[in-house]
């Protein structure tokens, strides 16, 4: 499924150095790596949460989570370190591409009353972070098998220098903005 990443040679990388007046094709902005994270504090009492958010999480991404830990210990949220609290992804290359091409063409059109992502949710340095409510959205997660609904934060980390070439990129990559 590397057909988004034949797109961004073919016509994304083209209008970026247009766009931007870049002299060399190694200036252009490319999307580095997605992660994708669930956090689970309730995973303090129930070990079994965890198994679940990694089922879900490996079923939409194709690729194994890794375990988050807690580093230190927070005697007012009764947590010690060590214990697991979420769990995130990273996906790259033909991964990564396979999954930002199924967000925004399958999963974001099926939120209900779905009008575009936010636009100002960049950090400064070139990357972009969005949240989704309910892994419902992705058609590998039967409705019948969850044992709750969990969101998720997706961050996009890119090699552009400033936001606005970042957001450009991710407009040119199929990223259904708002603003």
């Amino acid at each position: 499924m590397a057909r988004l990443k034949e797109y961004y040679v073919s016509t994304v990388a083209p209008a970026m150095m247009k766009k931007f007046g870049y002299k060399s094709v190694m200036q252009i902005p490319k999307l580095d790596k997605v992660v994708i994270n669930v956090g689970a504090g309730e995973a303090k009492e129930n070990a079994k949460v965890i198994d679940a958010i990694m089922s879900d999480i490996a079923a939409i991404t194709g690729q194994k989570p890794v375990i988050c830990r807690a580093k230190k210990s927070v005697a007012n949220f009764k947590l010690r370190e060590g214990m697991p609290i979420g769990v995130k992804v990273t996906l790259r290359s033909d991964r990564m591409y396979e999954f930002v091409d199924r967000l925004f063409n399958v999963a974001f059109p099926r939120v209900r009353d779905f009008r575009g992502i936010n636009g100002n949710s960049f950090d400064g340095r070139g990357n972009y972070s969005t949240g989704i409510k309910e892994q419902l959205i992705f058609p590998e997660i039967e409705y019948d098998k969850i044992d709750k609904v969990r969101g998720m934060d997706i961050n996009f980390i890119t090699t552009a220098k400033t936001d606005e070439e970042a957001k450009e990129l991710l407009k040119l990559l199929g990223a259904p903005f708002a603003n």
